[in-house]
Order: C-alpha cells, then sequence, then structure tokens
C-alpha cells in the first residue's frame, strides 16, 4: 500500500516540477514573463487543487479512499498531457487547472490510508516514506523533462509524462485496498464519517492547528519558489545549459530532499514520544539553520560551490513533512484524518503553492531595473524571510501540541 502510494505521489511532483525545468523554452516559445510563469506554476494549479481537495478528502472519509485516488490520477495525468498540446498562456493555464483538480484528490485521502495503516509511534515515519515522492517526483520531473526537451521537445515530455500516469491508475487500484474504517468510543459502533463543518470547528479550536498551517505555509511559499526558479536562476545566474541544470537541480532535489525527508520522520517519531512538542520544535530548528546556507547558495558564484551548499539546506527544507503531517492527524478523531489533512493542506497551497512561485517571480520582474539579469538572484534572497516566520510559528505550535494532542485507543 505505502509502495502504491509512493509512486502515485511521485507523478503527482512529476507532474508539477516538470513545469520548472522547462520554464525557459516554454517562455521561448509562448513568449511569457516572470510574472506569467509565476501563474503557471503557482496560482494556475493551486487554486482549484487547493479548494477542491476539502470535497474530495470528504467524498474520500465517506466512500473509498482507493478510488477517489485512482480517478485523481488519471484525470491530473490527462490535463499533463495536455500541456504538451498548448498553444498560448491561456490553454496552458487551463491544461494547469485540469492538473491542479486531478491533484486536489490525491494527497489528503493518502494521508489517511497511511493513518489507518500504521500506528500512531510508527506515523510520522510513514508519512515521510510517502513524503518521498517529493524529492524523488521532483528529480525525475528535472531529469526527465530536461533530457527530453534538451532532445527532442519540451512538449513530448508533457505529453510521456501524462500517459505514464493514465497507465499506473488502474495498476495502483488493482493493489491498493481500503481499511476498515475506525469507529470512534463516542459512536456506540455506528460507522460514520466526520462532517465537514464538525471537523473544521474541531481544528478551528486548536491554537496548534493554525500555528501548523501557517508555519508550514510560509515555508512552502519559499520552499515551492524555489523549486519552481531555482532551474531558472542557474541558467541566468551560474551560464548553465537545460541538462546541466536538469542534473544539478536533480541532483540537489533527490539527495538533500531525501535525506531531509527521511531524517524528518525518524526524528520526529523519536523525539516526540519523549514530548509531542517537538513535532513543532524540530522543523523551526531546521527553517532557522537552513536560511543562511540557502543565502550562501544562493549568492555563491560557482555553481560547484553552490551545489555543496545547497545540499544541506534542501535537506533542512524537507525535515517539517512527517512531523507535522503526523501531528495534525493527531489533534482529531481518525475518522476524520482525511479531512483535517485537506482543511491543513487548503491552507499550506493556497500560501504556499498558490502565492510562494508567483510572488517570486513577481519580485524578480519588479527587481529588474534594479539588478537586471541577476534579479531573480536577489528575489530569492530576499525572500528568505519567510524561513525565520514559519520558524516562528513552528515554535509556538510545540507547547499547544501538549493540550492538543488527541490520544488513540
Amino acid at each position: 500500500m505505502l509502495a502504491m502510494l509512493l509512486l502515485v505521489y511521485i507523478f503527482n511532483f512529476i507532474d508539477r516540477q516538470i513545469l520548472a525545468i522547462l520554464a525557459r523554452p516554454i517562455q521561448a516559445d509562448l513568449g511569457l514573463n516572470d510574472a506569467q510563469l509565476g501563474l503557471l506554476g503557482g496560482l494556475a494549479f493551486a487554486l482549484l487543487y487547493s479548494t477542491l481537495a476539502v470535497p474530495l478528502a470528504w467524498l474520500a472519509d465517506r466512500t473509498s479512499r482507493s478510488w477517489v485516488i485512482a480517478i485523481s490520477l488519471t484525470l491530473w495525468s490527462v490535463f499533463t498531457a495536455l500541456c504538451g498540446v498548448a498553444q498560448s498562456f491561456t490553454q496552458i493555464f487551463l491544461a494547469r487547472l485540469g492538473v491542479g483538480i486531478g491533484e486536489a484528490g490525491g494527497v489528503a485521502p493518502s494521508y489517511a490510508l497511511i493513518g489507518d495503516y500504521f500506528p500512531s509511534e510508527r506515523r510520522a515515519f510513514a508519512l515521510s516514506v510517502y513524503s518521498l515522492g517529493i524529492p524523488l517526483g521532483s528529480a525525475a520531473g528535472v531529469l526527465a523533462g530536461g533530457y527530453i526537451a534538451a532532445t527532442v521537445d519540451w512538449r513530448l515530455a508533457f505529453l510521456s509524462v501524462g500517459c505514464a500516469g493514465i497507465l499506473i491508475a488502474p495498476l495502483f487500484k488493482w493493489l491498493v485496498r481500503d481499511q476498515p474504517r475506525p469507529v470512534a468510543a463516542t459512536d456506540a459502533g455506528a460507522h460514520q464519517s466526520a462532517k465537514l463543518a464538525e471537523t473544521a470547528r474541531t481544528l478551528a479550536d486548536k491554537r496548534s492547528f493554525w500555528l501548523l498551517a501557517f508555519g508550514a505555509a510560509f515555508s512552502s511559499m519559499l520552499g515551492y519558489g524555489i523549486a519552481f526558479w531555482l532551474p531558472s536562476l542557474l541558467q541566468r545566474s551560474f551560464g548553465l545549459d537545460l541538462l546541466q541544470t536538469s542534473w544539478f537541480f536533480g541532483a540537489v532535489l533527490l539527495i538533500g530532499g531525501t535525506a531531509g525527508v527521511i531524517g524528518g520522520g525518524l526524528l520526529g517519531d523519536r523525539m516526540g514520544r519523549g514530548d509531542r512538542a517537538y513535532y513543532g520544535f524540530l522543523p523551526g530548528v531546521a527553517f532557522i539553520l537552513g536560511a543562511p546556507l540557502f543565502a550562501a547558495g544562493v549568492l555563491s558564484s560557482s555553481a560547484t560551490a553552490a551545489f555543496l551548499l545547497f545540499l544541506i539546506p534542501q535537506a533542512l527544507a524537507y525535515v517539517w513533512l512527517g512531523p507535522v503531517l503526523s501531528a495534525v492527524q493527531h489533534l482529531v478523531r481518525p475518522e476524520a484524518r482525511a479531512m483535517a489533512s485537506a482543511l491543513f493542506l487548503l491552507i499550506n497551497n493556497l500560501i504556499g503553492l498558490g502565492g510562494g512561485i508567483f510572488a517570486l517571480g513577481a519580485l524578480s520582474t519588479a527587481l529588474t531595473p534594479i539588478y537586471g539579469a541577476e534579479a531573480l538572484r536577489y528575489s530569492i534572497l530576499y525572500s528568505l524571510i519567510l524561513y525565520a516566520v514559519a520558524a516562528l510559528l513552528m515554535a509556538l505550535a510545540g507547547p499547544a501540541l501538549r493540550r492538543e494532542w488527541v490520544s488513540e485507543g
């Protein structure tokens, strides 16, 4: 089950990240500026991805989580393929909206399935294994997209990964089964899914939820922004070609991202058993340590030095995933996990994914009269303040988690 969820999540992030490595050829072909490209990478995807995640999580809680994931995978893969035939900004914008609609049904039901299969003391690590889809999928998208675009055409890259996702969907449904739904003790044996309004009220009263959600959102603004714009920075400011960029960034994502995701899950479970506040403290420390290293890499004049400097902060940027995602699932009853995850993702993705990529692109455009070709470098540099904000919110969430944790059994 976990392996198949990971495979689907890899395709989820291949379809997201491939746009970043293809940004330059798409800009040249369709005549787009940085702000328009930021809209494609951020708002076009995040708008419906974030808002539709809530009703689709509600549907998954009431019906079948595995069916919702399989259908969503098919839908977002079709729209990814359609990106490859777009002839204008409007057409590719609409196709990206479609990708967001499909991917809205993938993540929250997956979190809930993992919560059903894995006990509390192993859940942060299991969620970290699932979250490996972020660095693995991002790296695969960068490497495959860069190679296909450099050797054939950027359009074939979209078509290839879209068709591959369509083929995976029936295999996923065949192998993955829903677990019998847990029953809350107060329900006296009645198998009822949590209602949206009830789950929303429960989370709204919990200070830790808001601190974790906004802390993750501010970190995601920078994380998604760097993930999208770093390939363009490597080509503009470090003089790398498309293939060199794909190898550089793919290796940073694969090595640094994988280490950070797994390390965060292991440390979260180990430290959280002694004190639940560490589910917030650990990500906060990681953000504070990562910001200056990112700054050193961005300001470096050597591609080799930048590679080495980016590895550690890339790992630290992913430490939050296992601990925070696990903590969110422990703020509600087991039958409300998908809904709680969707509400968390609504905040995280609307602000982080929807705002981050566009904000960095718009800031780069605004800074161009001052810094010229180096505007993107300084846009990323100034945006590192977001990690300080995220670290503060995570640190404040720690004590609240001690009070608001919902124990199982």
